[in-house]
């Protein structure tokens, strides 16, 4: 059977070629994928998984995605999905699994490493924080509870801040002492599982596609716990991770700056985009009585303009919600 790597371009799905490589795995196929530049973003890493391909000498597929096949292919994508899904590369794992799915019946993904080894930007930010909690939710969390309330109708606001209630309960809890391996701890144990994996699976499996991740192989989990937070932050995060990596990779991946799947067209809503989201958004028959009509038009008014702390779109957040809805039926 063909063996496949989903190949971002970054440490950890190279990572994954160099090593298939170094067992003996010849018959290798990767496939990247990339979407039109928006907003001065650029909308591919071909640049860095090209090089892993060249090198490694894969059976590589490269895709190219324009701005009209995402809007077509959206609804399909969020049928897929068990729950509300906003992050803007759901689109990019459906439309690459449905190119995978042609090739093969199995595919490699790089989740968790950054989760285990600590290669998000908030893990330094929390780690030298006098409050860790307040470092961690306001890094994190795409709202405060303030703009929850202001941006849902009266009926759907909660009585307290459940998500800074969630994360300062799990901060407090034993077994770890340094902050960053509180914020290492929750994100294993919590946002990996409930996050990127999820959204992989659900993903893969809608093409009859199933996705492996072998950073979460229990054993490599078992020793990245026993490894202190502050032997990972180094070197941009990740550096045990990326020390290894210098043995099996070019150097060229692992210092670069670290990238994540970008499909900027739905983090800068422009042209058709903006107009498909906008009619989700104000269409009468898509109304649920979930958004206060104020904030949507502010969002509107300036859809550039409403980035969360990760750097996604508070107006795609909107309409990504109303678009699962609609499309579960509900």
């Amino acid at each position: 059977m063909d063996v496949g790597v989903l190949l971002s371009g970054g440490v950890d799905s190279s990572m994954l070629v160099g090593l298939l490589r170094e067992v003996g795995v010849e018959d290798l196929s990767t496939f990247s994928i990339g979407f039109q530049d928006a907003g001065g973003e650029r909308g591919d890493e071909f640049q860095y998984s090209d090089l892993i391909a060249k090198h490694y000498g894969t059976r590589h597929h490269q895709l190219r995605i324009q701005e009209r096949e995402i809007i077509e292919q959206l609804p399909a994508a969020f049928r897929a999905m068990s729950e509300p899904m906003v992050s803007h590369d759901c689109i990019a794992f459906y439309l690459l699994s449905r190119e995978v799915s042609k090739h093969c019946k199995v595919v490699q993904s790089g989740q968790g490493a950054d989760e285990l080894f600590a290669g998000y930007h908030w893990y330094p930010q929390v780690d030298g924080a006098s409050d860790p909690v307040a470092a961690y939710r306001d890094a994190f969390v795409d709202r405060s509870y303030a703009e929850y309330a202001e941006t849902v109708q009266p009926k759907w606001r909660t009585a307290n801040d459940a998500a800074g209630d969630f994360v300062r309960d799990h901060f407090a809890q034993p077994g770890a002492s340094a902050a960053v391996d509180k914020a290492l701890r929750l994100d294993s144990t919590v946002m990996l599982v409930d996050d990127p994996v999820k959204r992989v699976d659900n993903m893969t499996m809608a093409w009859g596609l199933e996705a492996r991740t072998p950073f979460l192989d229990y054993r490599l989990v078992e020793l990245s716990a026993r490894i202190p937070g502050k032997f990972k932050l180094p070197d941009g995060g990740k550096q045990v991770l990326k020390e290894a990596a210098r043995m099996v990779i070019p150097s060229e991946v692992i210092d670069r700056k670290k990238g994540y799947f970008p499909v900027p067209g739905l983090k800068h809503l422009q042209g058709d985009t903006l107009n498909w989201v906008r009619e989700l958004l104000t269409d009468s028959s898509q109304d649920r009585g979930l958004f206060n009509p104020a904030m949507v038009d502010k969002l509107l008014t300036n859809p550039e303009g409403q980035l969360t702390p990760l750097r996604g779109s508070k107006l795609w957040q909107l309409a990504a919600l109303n678009l699962w809805l609609s499309e579960q039926g509900l």
